[in-house]
C-alpha cells in the first residue's frame, strides 16, 4: 500500500475513535468520498483489505492502525 494511502487510513481511523471511541468500526469505504474519483487508490485499499487480510466488511479502526502501523 502506498504511503499516501498509509497515512491517509491512520488520520481517518484516527478521528473515528477521536469522536467515537476505541470500539468504533470502519470498512475500506470511509477513506474515499461518496464519489469514486480515484478508482485505482480504492482498488488498492480493497485489496489490502479484502484480498490479502481477508477482513470483514467493518473492523475496529484501532487493529486497522495497528496492522498498518507494523507494516502489515
Amino acid at each position: 500500500m502506498r504511503n499516501s494511502l498509509r497515512e491517509k487510513v491512520i488520520k481517518v481511523c484516527a478521528k473515528k475513535i477521536d469522536q467515537k471511541g476505541d470500539n468504533v468500526g470502519v470498512s475500506f469505504y470511509a477513506f474515499f468520498a461518496n464519489k469514486n474519483d480515484t478508482p485505482e487508490l480504492l482498488m488498492e485499499a480493497a485489496t489490502w483489505w479484502i484480498q490479502t487480510h481477508k477482513l470483514d466488511h467493518f473492523e475496529k479502526a484501532k487493529k486497522i492502525i495497528e496492522m498498518i502501523k507494523s507494516g502489515k
